[in-house]
Formats: structure tokens, C-alpha cells, sequence
């Protein structure tokens, strides 16, 4: 559903450890806290219901919404560090969970009985991972990306160590998979076609997609004036175009000194710079996000809780009249 500005009625983002919400109502928009006090850094929609929401938090399990982030209980994985969810398109009681330190749980019954998969945790060279975004710097499971086409595949991306992939629902894991970055912080993948897959990372070139299902990857560079990727997102109908936003370090894609870079590629085409002020911009980028229902579509949420929209592949763009208080973990809904 959309309001008469052709937007959706809701959004979803983590906002300083808490879930904002926005919603319009008669084209008028209501931000609220939703979620406060349990320390949320990240968020999953079921693809299956629209109007279920998972939050993975700091130290304090998962949460569930069955009202499109209305209200929320918790779920299980009591006191753990929860930094991904992914839930299964094939099964909405199949859901994953990535954790700090790094290791990876799965449920089959929408989250009643938790197990961790066993498997993740005899990856080769694991001994060498360490990321140093907070302390205590030990690696964890910053994004898990599930196919749309096939039940058992999926992938997982650590910060900082290794782009991995299981095709057995997650008993067995691969190494790190060629070509991919790992330092992981973004990974999907395409909402329809299961070959493609796209990585935003600190590592290498910046970006990196996979057109064998995360099997094998590449880093196309041409056009990139930086190569610290934040996080990146696909059309919903052309998987060869696709977005990235970059910075030149941690410092400037993650403080208030921001120097952002928002680039679109098509059809194997140099990156060509996109965005709604000249390069470098002052907000970085933190989420880019496209719906399944809409081609050309594409949201921005900034470092400052600001959402951008264009409806043309990133020609032209206006700002959202609503302020989020910060931007990652976008949902629209």
C-alpha cells in the first residue's frame, strides 16, 4: 500500500539502539520509539507477512512484531548478541541468526526452540578472525542472506573474516568464497532470481556481486572513486542494476564528518555516481533499500535519520518529510 504521494505508509529503522517507526496517516507522518530499552542494532522482515518483524539486539535476544512493529515480545536467544536475522521465503518458521562472538542459529519454528548450527564453527581458518568495530573485537555474523530460489542455500558475512556459503540449510559451511570481501557488511541476496547475489564490504573494491549463487564472486571497480563499502541493494526486476554506497574509511562512512559516495551499475557498465547532492555528500548513505512491487525504486536512509526517494533509478530524488533519528536496518514497508 501506498499514501497519496505514491510512498509507503510505513517505515521501519534502528535508530541509536532503538526501532523507529513512521507511519502516514491521511498524508500526514507520526514517527515513535517502538522498541526502547532492549539495545535493537538490527532488523528482518518475514517475506512471507509483511507485518511480522524481527529485531536482533546487543545483548538481549531477538524480538518479534505481528503488527508491522506495533508492539513486540521477545523471542529467545536470551543474553546473546544478535547482528543478523534472515527469514526463509520458502518458511516462515525457518528463521537464521547471526551472533557476536561469530556463530549462527537456526530455528524451524518461528523462533520457539533455538539451535546453533554446528557446523559454522568448523570453518576453515576461523582462528584469524577479529574485527575491530567494538570492543571486545571478536568477529561476528554482521549479515546472512538466504536464496529466493533455493531452500538450502545460504550465506554468511563476518565481520571482519570471510564471505561463507552452506547449501545444506546450514549443517556444512564453505571457506571463503573467491573473490567475495571479508570484511562483510552488507549482503543480499536479488529478491527473485537466486544467481545473483551483492556484497558491501571494507575490504578490496568496495562491492562485489556473485552471479553463480554466491559460489564465486567479483569486485567491479571501474568508475569507484572510493572503496569502503557501507551497504548496497538491487532492483527488484533487474538484477544486473544495482547500488552501492562507499566511503573512504570507517571514519567518514560512520561519524558525523560524513564523505559519502552513492553509485548505480547496469548491465556490467561502470559505476555511475547517483545521488541528490554533488559527490562527496554530507550523509552517508547507511541503508539503501528497494521493494519487490516497485522497478526503479530506491530509499536512502542517511547517517542523520533522513530518507531520500527517487522512482528513476537514481536520477532525480526528493526527501521524505519525516526524521527517523538515524538510518540503519531500513524496512519499508
Amino acid at each position: 500500500m501506498t499514501n497519496g504521494y505514491g510512498t509507503p505508509h510505513v517505515f521501519l529503522a534502528v535508530a541509536d539502539r532503538r526501532v523507529v517507526r513512521a507511519e502516514c496517516i491521511d498524508d500526514s507522518w507520526r514517527v515513535l520509539t517502538v522498541l526502547d530499552g532492549h539495545s535493537p542494532v538490527t532488523l528482518a522482515v518475514d517475506p512471507n507477512d509483511v507485518n511480522v518483524i524481527y529485531a536482533g539486539t546487543q545483548g538481549n535476544g531477538v524480538y518479534r512484531s505481528a503488527d508491522c512493529g506495533r508492539s513486540w515480545a521477545a523471542l529467545g536467544l536470551a543474553r546473546q548478541i544478535v547482528k543478523s536475522l534472515a527469514v526463509s521465503p520458502h518458511d516462515p518458521g525457518v528463521i537464521y541468526a547471526g551472533v557476536k562472538p561469530a556463530a549462527v542459529y537456526k530455528t524451524s519454528d518461528g523462533g520457539r526452540q533455538w539451535a546453533e548450527l554446528e557446523g559454522f564453527r568448523r570453518v576453515p581458518n576461523r582462528w584469524w578472525w577479529f574485527s575491530p568495530a567494538e570492543p571486545p573485537f571478536r568477529a561476528y555474523v554482521n549479515d546472512i542472506a538466504l536464496s529466493p530460489t533455493e531452500p538450502d542455500v545460504v550465506l554468511a558475512g563476518i565481520e571482519f573474516g570471510a564471505a561463507l556459503r552452506s547449501a545444506d540449510g546450514g549443517r556444512t559451511w564453505s571457506g571463503h568464497r573467491p573473490g567475495a570481501m571479508r570484511d562483510c557488511h552488507w549482503l543480499r541476496f536479488h529478491g527473485r532470481d537466486g544467481q545473483w547475489v551483492y556484497e558491501a564490504g571494507g575490504t578490496g573494491g568496495g562491492a562485489a556481486v556473485s552471479r553463480d549463487g554466491g559460489r564465486t564472486w567479483q569486485q567491479p571497480r571501474a568508475g569507484l572513486v572510493r572503496h569502503y563499502g557501507v551497504t548496497c541493494a538491487a532492483d527488484p526486476e533487474r538484477p544486473e542494476v544495482w547500488y552501492v554506497a562507499v566511503a573512504p574509511s570507517p571514519r567518514k562512512a560512520y561519524g558525523r564528518d560524513a564523505e559519502a559516495y552513492l553509485y548505480r551499475a547496469s548491465a556490467g557498465a561502470d559505476w555511475q555516481p547517483i545521488g541528490w547532492e554533488p559527490h562527496p555528500m554530507g550523509q552517508m548513505p547507511r541503508s539503501l533499500v528497494t521493494r519487490p512491487d516497485a522497478p526503479g525504486h530506491l530509499y536512502a536512509a542517511t547517517t542523520y535519520g533522513h530518507v531520500w526517494h527517487t522512482a528513476d533509478y537514481g536520477e532525480t530524488w526528493r526527501r521524505l518529510p519525516f526524521d527517523l533519528g538515524g538510518g540503519l536496518s531500513l524496512l519499508v514497508l
